[in-house]
């Protein structure tokens, strides 16, 4: 399989894994969302796990690849404030863990660009 045809499946894979996770262990998710936000955490732990899962539901197949891959951009996006919360949250962790929280800061740029990629490579195809 040629890697313009496997990046898709990656991209949806990364998101649905992601999603699961979510689920499977939403405490650790739950710290991370900003307390700005109404309502509880675990509410929008549950919600935006459900998000990666449906985006990655629709990146997967090719006729609503576009979107959802445009979609899964505007997410990362939106997830950022959570990955700022947890660098300041965890700058006084141990080395391994506040460089981790940092290194999740720019992770976000290729995560947009590998979506945006995956939405124009899919707009040429049926």
């Amino acid at each position: 399989m040629p890697r313009s045809e496997r990046s898709p499946l990656l991209l949806a894979g990364l998101l649905a894994a992601a999603g699961v996770a979510h689920f499977a262990a939403p405490r650790q998710f739950d710290h991370l969302v900003p307390r700005a936000l109404p309502g509880s955490p675990r509410a929008w732990t549950y919600d935006s796990g459900a998000v990666e899962l449906a985006l990655a539901a629709g990146v997967a197949a090719r006729r609503t690849r576009p979107l959802a891959a445009r979609a899964a951009a505007a997410f990362f996006v939106g997830v950022f404030p959570a990955n700022v919360k947890m660098a300041v949250d965890w700058r006084h962790r141990p080395a391994p863990q506040r460089n981790a929280a940092l290194a999740r800061l720019p992770l976000q740029v290729p995560l947009v660009l590998w979506a945006r990629g995956v939405a124009r490579n899919g707009e040429g195809r049926s």
